[in-house]
């Protein structure tokens, strides 16, 4: 007698928090800040959880939604280059060469709702709905279908604050937070009531709020850690609408999963990886002023794309390639145990710097850089190629973290989770 295995019958909702940290979350939840939060901390597992390499929300969420690496997925940073050129490009969703988990489910016949996805623009057709999050930069190119641009419309929907200024004005910060928040509210209210199998929430508030003004959450006296808390009370009452709407009788199984795309931490200095390339005598640049990579001189070996990607200057693979391919496995090696020694005020900066070969997987792996670097909390790795000193300052309070996501889940899940595991565990609710 054949024995047919019984097809799960399942609502599955994801939050996402972008970048909230495994121990801000943790702190909040102890506080009585997030009350929510601590019921289901108390109830299922939370789990500090590693990001992608670059630890940006462009390949994090790029590895969240499809369950590879960028080896496989194509999608190394927010900018990659243009083909034989040191000029760059922005990728974007046209550009992830992997399945997403909604694209697995439609072909499943499962109808998936996803809104505020980054790195999901311009939307691509789904069995169901799309908003996409950041970066999109036409609310009209960022709906599918098509026919939903209306109603987010009427409800005053803002796909993301105005970051520049916002940077500098925190006033306007609190209004830009509010606003947003207000639709993102009321977007989730709209779509919730369509019939779904797969729903995908998410906030990147967090992640602004953060970047601006961080101390304002570590410290007490700051004029706004008042306003820091209250937004993570709302934060917290949207979790508790969702787990209390996932607990209404429909004849189905719910379950609930959140998660951070990377971690966060105090922003001390901005470590111009460019600028000590060009101090150890790795890089050069065809003039005294060069507006990018574009002006690298002929003789350079190694430069950096943002935020913390070395590419050895390999002959066949950049145009004005100097390195034989022979040769780079010694340099490699070279510039990883030197940068790994950097100092500052006596302070070690560098975490850790990993071989391309052990981040990367997949027919794409090749394109990506050779090297990644980690650094210490405090100190945030940038790729500009204008700024001659190492270390600089910024009005920026927070920068990401690689090692402190979070994933909470009802089952536990091990202690050595990376977020490009959590497709497959979502995606078997649906086997």
């Amino acid at each position: 007698m054949a024995i047919f295995k019984k097809k799960k019958n399942r609502r599955v909702c994801v939050v996402g928090l972008d970048g909230v940290p495994y121990s801000l979350l943790l702190d909040f939840c102890a506080k009585g800040i997030m009350p929510a939060m601590a019921k289901l901390v108390e109830t299922g597992r939370l789990h500090r959880m590693k990001a992608s390499l670059p630890e940006i929300s462009a390949v994090s969420w790029t590895d969240f939604m499809t369950g590879t690496n960028s080896g496989t997925h194509g999608i190394f940073g927010f900018t990659d280059f243009k083909p034989a050129s040191y000029e760059v490009r922005f990728p974007n969703f046209r550009d992830v060469k992997a399945e997403t988990i909604w694209d697995i489910l439609g072909r499943k016949g499962r109808k998936s709702i996803v809104i505020n996805q980054p790195s999901t623009y311009p939307a691509r057709p789904l069995n169901g709905s799309l908003v996409s999050g950041f970066v999109a930069l036409d609310l009209a190119k960022a709906v599918y279908p098509a026919a939903q641009k209306l109603a987010l419309e009427k409800i005053g929907y803002q796909i993301d604050i105005d970051t520049m200024r916002a940077r500098e004005d925190h006033e306007f910060l609190w209004q830009e937070l509010t606003k947003t928040m207000s639709g993102r509210q009321k977007a989730l209210n709209y779509f919730w009531r369509d019939e779904w199998d797969y729903f995908e929430f998410v906030v990147t508030g967090t992640d602004r709020l953060h970047h601006y003004l961080w101390n304002a959450g570590q410290d007490a006296a700051h004029p706004y850690h008042a306003s820091f808390l209250d937004y993570y009370r709302q934060v917290d009452r949207i979790i508790e609408r969702i787990v209390t709407a996932l607990k209404q009788p429909d004849g189905r199984e719910p379950v609930l999963y959140l998660l951070s795309d990377h971690g966060f931490a105090r922003l001390e200095y901005e470590v111009n990886l460019n600028a000590w390339l060009e101090r150890e005598g790795y890089l050069k640049f065809a003039t005294p002023a060069p507006k990018g990579l574009e002006d690298i001189a002929p003789e350079s070996r190694a430069f950096v794309l943002d935020p913390n990607r070395i590419y050895l200057n390999l002959r066949g693979k950049f145009p004005k390639g100097s390195v034989e391919p022979s040769a780079a496995k010694s340099l490699r090696a070279e510039i990883q145990a030197k940068l790994e020694r950097l100092e500052f005020e006596g302070r070690n900066v560098v975490r850790e710097v990993f071989a391309a070969e052990d981040v990367y997987s997949g027919p794409l792996a090749a394109k990506g850089p050779d090297l990644l670097a980690v650094s210490e909390y405090g100190f945030d790795f940038k790729g500009s190629a204008k700024k001659k000193d190492v270390f600089t300052r910024t009005n920026l309070q927070g920068m990401h973290t690689w090692d402190d996501a979070f994933f909470w889940a009802p089952e536990d899940h091990g202690n050595n989770l990376s977020i490009s595991d959590l497709a497959p565990v979502i995606l078997e609710n649906f086997s």
